[in-house]
């Protein structure tokens, strides 16, 4: 995790430390024994795709943003990582020590929005061309699909470790505002990372080997497709 994530912690400790100095305390005691489980709970969403041809090469190479000079994009899969967090925890005070103790409740849910799939309009959807450069976008969007369940499961250990059934402690007030604290300043920044991992992945499809390919395929089909369009005006 993240150094942010650690000094939270860090204030957590500090603030526990004196609800737990040698053994369990009776306020301790009902805590752990009667203000319940803590609660992770962890989904990810899937909302489909879909494709879309009437986008030409030009615009698409304007809108990867990431083109190499004279390098044309002839397909792009686009989508954004979303992640919403909900905190919130049954609470329980200790007038006689001034503390309190908080069971967090935690929600978070990792999605995409619809995914979609650009295939130049210069390709028609019956030609060879068209069929290679979907095929290559089919990899992008597989890669995004099959990796949020590994994201998801990564997330949803650190977090287990993390709160491991235990309630958390602090000074009379401040138990919400630390949990708040701790998820905006470390685990959001944390899951919205993990999230990103994706697109070392998706960069690796599209390596230098792979666009020499596609400008080959189909007998010159790319290339001989493209070429009377160059001097027009951008789509």
């Amino acid at each position: 995790m993240k150094p942010v994530l650690a000094l939270v912690l860090l204030c957590w400790a500090a603030a526990m430390q004196p609800a737990q100095a040698a053994a369990r305390t009776g306020f301790q005691a009902r805590c752990e024994d009667s203000i319940g489980e803590t609660l992770s709970v962890l989904t990810g969403t899937q909302n489909g795709f879909r494709i879309d041809n009437t986008v030409g090469y030009r615009s698409l190479t304007v809108m990867k943003g990431r083109a190499r000079p004279g390098q044309y994009v002839l397909g792009l899969t686009r989508t954004e990582s979303h992640v919403s967090i909900n905190v919130g925890g049954r609470l329980l005070i200790d007038p006689a020590s001034g503390y309190e103790c908080i069971a967090p409740q935690i929600e978070v849910k990792l999605y995409y929005p619809p995914i979609v799939v650009y295939v130049s309009r210069e390709f028609a959807p019956s030609s060879c061309a068209y069929q290679e450069v979907l095929a290559h976008e089919m990899r992008h969007l597989n890669t995004y699909l099959g990796y949020l369940p590994h994201a998801e499961a990564r997330v949803r250990m650190a977090l287990q470790k993390r709160f491991e059934d235990k309630p958390l402690y602090a000074r009379t007030g401040q138990a919400q505002g630390l949990l708040q604290r701790e998820i905006d300043r470390g685990w959001m920044p944390y899951i919205k990372s993990e999230m990103a991992k994706v697109e070392a992945l998706q960069a690796a499809i599209d390596s230098p080997q792979e666009y020499a390919r596609l400008g080959k395929v189909c007998g010159g089909e790319v290339q001989s497709l493209l070429r009377p369009t160059r001097t027009r005006k951008p789509s």
